[in-house]
């Protein structure tokens, strides 16, 4: 009978290499958290400091982008999650996905978009993780990014 990888693993086996942990753009903490739950502050797609994508999905930036920049955000947030937590192997449950688009008005594929993130998810924690999650089109995002992904995560006590 064999074992689920872990996460760590699972990372290493697909070769997914993760940026370095983000540092705050404001006056605000990457992670904080209470009890058994890791609340992730809203994770721009960024590597470093330096932005990945500027510009609003729809318009600008294709549907394809807009999976990239979640993908990139959710690594961010994988890269903050780690540092925070020494491991990802300490993660138990993902509790909750936001996806939030900056997009224009007459936009209809955030699904699509959300799928970067939430595929990714997938592919370090496994199906049996797939939380559910929130997607929303906005106006406009910070420093004029296209896509922010805040993540809840359950851990180990």
């Amino acid at each position: 009978m064999s074992t689920q990888a872990s996460a760590e693993q699972r990372l290493n086996d697909l070769d997914i290499a993760l940026p370095p942990p983000p540092t705050p753009f404001g006056a605000y903490v990457e992670t904080v958290t209470i009890g058994n739950l890791l609340f992730l502050s809203g994770m721009l797609p960024v590597v470093g400091r330096e932005l990945q994508f500027i510009g609003r999905v729809g318009g600008a930036l294709s549907v394809e982008d807009g999976r990239k920049a979640a993908e990139i955000a959710c690594l961010s947030a994988l890269s903050a999650a780690r540092e925070h937590l020494g491991s990802l192997d300490k993660i138990t449950g993902v509790a909750k996905l936001g996806v939030y688009i900056a997009t224009e008005v007459d936009f209809r594929d955030h699904p699509k978009v959300a799928d970067g993130a939430s595929e990714l998810l997938v592919k370090v924690f496994g199906t049996g993780m797939l939380s559910g999650r929130v997607v929303l089109g906005v106006a406009s995002l910070p420093l004029g990014m296209p896509v922010e992904v805040e993540l809840v995560f359950e851990i180990a006590a």
